[in-house]
């Protein structure tokens, strides 16, 4: 089993876009329980997570989630536009996740966010 935890700012984001997405808090629960568990228990990979390159971390790896199925996002199926970046730490078998947003608000994932918490 994953252990999960978030930054205060991931916690801030969801609560922000839960308020438009209001399926979003169950959806990640599902994400947690099924995504993740095939991608970092499993080692099955469908290509909806990622790595993110040139970031120099080795420890812990992060990841940005690309196909989150959000259900209030209705017929998008996974590829609803929901972004999560994690960091995996694989000796605790544990998620941190560290931002969450729509792709339709922002491009890319905040590496400052990044470089703040996890050291190079």
């Amino acid at each position: 089993m994953i252990k999960t935890d978030c930054l205060p700012e991931f916690e801030k984001e969801l609560k922000k876009l839960s308020k438009r997405y209001r399926t979003l808090e169950a959806d990640l629960k599902t994400f947690i329980s099924v995504q993740l568990r095939l991608f970092h228990e499993l080692k099955q990979d469908n290509g909806g997570i990622v790595n993110i390159a040139g970031l120099g971390i080795e420890e812990p790896k992060i990841y940005k989630a690309r196909k989150f199925a959000c259900r209030a996002l209705s017929g998008t199926g996974s590829n609803s536009g929901i972004r999560i970046i994690y960091a995996f730490f694989a000796q605790e078998n544990r998620v941190q996740f560290i931002e969450i947003y729509y792709k339709g608000d922002k491009e890319l994932e905040d590496r400052a966010r990044i470089f703040k918490h996890y050291k190079p």
